[in-house]
């Protein structure tokens, strides 16, 4: 049930997530983090109520794009700044390379394939072990709608459906894969549709709606742990920034870009708060200032970190 309680949960790790991607964008600009990352702005509402809705022992297969799910699956602040510093303080020990092999099984956190889409049939793994265990819980698995036409989508689905594994797989449909437009290369307008083929729920939502997005998931989820089988949950979101940073963009027009930024999911959040008068305004302000905080200590812990010598290149690998 959604409480007033978890409203405001929701809505502060949206806001944390946010502002922790923020954050990292900073030390990206400063040089203090390597490589690509792919920002998540527009997805915080997606990718934060559908792991409110699970419990601390349920599965997650995360994608590229940002980290809040990480976040609200209770991962470590310090741990994740950690891995994208390249430094013992992550949960990679500096041995990773930032979102790509990050991982917490304490968390659920069970990292992404190395390649995009091999999540779909890694996620049918996890619900088969599930299944053999004879427990309840539940995994679930992130994609972008480009990775939802990977042939790996139909191996994975197709067992999930055909063995009713309480698997969840949810689509970030922002309508672009990279610069390729959905309607180029996909015939249908909602993946949802897909569902039928493999004999499983399937659902199409406003995924930048968080207390809807909460709500339909928790319904996945008792479908799951009660033996009902998979569900494929399409959220139709907005990208905010490029497919990565550096990325300008030019392929979307300006008008979709303006349009998308007024449906800011962590801006709409704050004011259904306020209109139905859950906080008021000092006390969101207050909430925000707190979040800011914890941020900010977690950088700072984050970065007394070691970054790895030659002496442990072989550290972790068997022969």
């Amino acid at each position: 049930m959604l409480t007033d309680e978890l409203k405001i949960e929701i809505y502060r790790m949206m806001y944390l997530a946010q502002t922790w991607e923020q954050r990292l964008l900073r030390l990206l600009d400063d040089g203090l983090v390597s490589g690509f990352y792919h920002a998540g702005r527009g997805h915080e509402a997606l990718e934060v109520a559908s792991m409110v809705a699970l419990r601390d022992d349920d599965y997650l297969l995360y994608d590229h794009r940002g980290c809040a799910h990480m976040l609200a699956k209770r991962m470590s602040m310090v741990s994740l700044f950690g891995d994208f510093l390249g430094n013992d303080k992550g949960s990679t020990k500096g041995l990773g390379a930032g979102i790509v092999h990050i991982a917490d099984p304490d968390h659920g956190v069970l990292g992404q394939s190395g390649t995009l889409g091999g999540g779909h049939v890694l996620a049918a793994g996890v619900g088969l072990s599930i299944k053999l265990r004879k427990t309840d819980q539940v995994v679930v698995n992130f994609f972008g709608d480009g990775a939802a036409n990977r042939g790996t989508f139909h191996e994975g689905a197709n067992v999930a459906g055909a063995w009713k594994l309480p698997v969840i797989y949810i689509v970030q449909n922002n309508g672009w894969a990279i610069s390729t437009p959905q309607s180029q290369v996909t015939a249908i307008e909602s993946f949802a549709e897909r569902a039928a083929g493999y004999g499983m729920a399937g659902v199409s939502i406003d995924g930048m709606d968080p207390f809807l997005v909460y709500e339909t998931m928790a319904e996945a989820v008792e479908r799951a742990r009660g033996g009902g089988g998979p569900t494929l949950l399409e959220g139709r979101v907005v990208r905010f920034r490029g497919h990565y940073e550096g990325d300008p963009g030019t392929y979307r027009s300006k008008e979709e870009l303006a349009a998308g930024k007024d449906l800011d999911p962590v801006v709409r959040t704050r004011l259904r708060l306020l209109e139905d008068g859950l906080r008021t305004e000092e006390e969101l302000d207050r909430l925000q200032h707190d979040v800011d905080a914890e941020i900010e200590a977690a950088l700072e812990e984050a970065l007394t970190g070691t970054v790895p010598g030659r002496e442990r290149l072989s550290e972790g690998l068997y022969v």
